[in-house]
């Protein structure tokens, strides 16, 4: 099953396999033995009774740190009230996963209760058709929350409208949270004028903001040019694979420079040409703690590349700046060539 570490197993691997009743009564002789630094029960077809008894078990036995979820697509009522069992319960759960679980109605309601007391630290809920009166739900009871440490809600169809209002209330009220997970969402534009109001209001750690693929466009730099000055420890921003193009990074400039904390920045794939990369060259020769940047998927030419090379003579800091292996190659006129 794994090797022993401090008299606890690494791991429990039972992804995949079909768990039915039967089997998972069958798991209590391993529970009732060892604890483990992770439970695999992803895709593992549970069923309703089945995945009740399970989690019953898991709770009283205090079986797992880390506990995976994801890919059960039939979790009725009573597993859902097991589950909120062994999150309010548990002092040894630190992670859960419910990745592709739909938190429509019932399980929303049932998970949001359990988090008002939870010890979690960690929360996976991607994919889990959060968008509406599920995030709201959510959003209600991690206001209060003084114990989670990362949200990962990609790929949830999060709107631009209410849902980046309830976003913005979290960040509003939470200031716990240091890692915020929205990529592959719609957030866009007004939405994340709503992100970045709650932003400014940040009185405590969020250090990862991760937007990546959000329909987000230069107009909405506005929005966060206002926010990165204020921020003192947000440390990652990954606006990636949204259309800010040149324009978006002029808009974000100041602030840029402006902030003290950030050490990550991932603009790649947003249409960023040797323009843009100018602009970035003329942030890099004055951030003085900035590590790593990805510009990969963007159309970074000889003019770009000069210019960021002239600004790492003068950056200290930089540790990573990830560009295309091969990047295009620009047509030399013969009457160039040699120069």
């Amino acid at each position: 099953m794994g090797t022993c570490v401090r008299g606890r197993m690494k791991r429990l691997d039972l992804g995949g396999e079909r768990l039915d009743l039967g089997s998972c009564e069958a798991l209590e002789v391993v529970l009732k033995s060892l604890c483990f630094d992770f439970i695999n029960l992803r895709a593992a077809r549970l069923e309703e009774n089945g995945a009740s008894s399970l989690l019953d078990m898991i709770s009283y036995y205090e079986s797992t740190a880390y506990l995976d979820l994801s890919d059960n697509t039939h979790v009725g009522t009573s597993a859902w009230r097991a589950l909120a069992h062994l999150i309010k319960q548990s002092v040894c759960l630190s992670r859960l996963d419910l990745c592709s679980v739909s938190m429509v109605a019932h399980g929303a309601r049932t998970l949001s209760k359990a988090l008002q007391t939870s010890h979690l630290a960690v929360l996976h809920l991607d994919n889990s058709q959060l968008s509406g009166t599920p995030l709201f739900s959510l959003v209600g009871a991690l206001k209060s929350n003084r114990a989670l440490l990362e949200l990962h809600l990609s790929n949830n169809m999060l709107n631009s409208y209410q849902d980046s209002m309830q976003l913005g209330d979290l960040l509003r009220y939470n200031h716990t949270l240091q890692t915020l997970v929205l990529s592959d969402n719609a957030i866009a534009d007004d939405g994340l004028e709503e992100v970045c109001e709650g932003l400014r209001l940040q009185m405590g750690g969020l250090k990862v903001l991760l937007l990546k693929n959000n329909q987000i466009t230069a107009d909405g730099m506005l929005h966060l040019a206002k926010a990165l000055p204020v921020l003192e420890t947000l440390e990652v921003l990954d606006m990636g694979n949204n259309s800010l193009g040149n324009r978006g990074l002029q808009t974000l400039k100041e602030a840029l420079m402006a902030n003290r904390s950030l050490l990550h920045l991932g603009v790649a794939c947003t249409q960023i040409t040797c323009e843009g990369a100018v602009v970035l060259a003329e942030y890099l020769a004055e951030s003085p703690q900035i590590k790593q940047l990805d510009l990969q998927g963007n159309e970074v030419r000889l003019g770009g590349l000069m210019a960021l090379c002239l600004a790492l003579r003068i950056n200290l800091s930089l540790a990573t700046l990830d560009l295309d292996s091969t990047p295009n190659q620009e047509q030399v006129s013969p009457g160039t060539a040699g120069h």
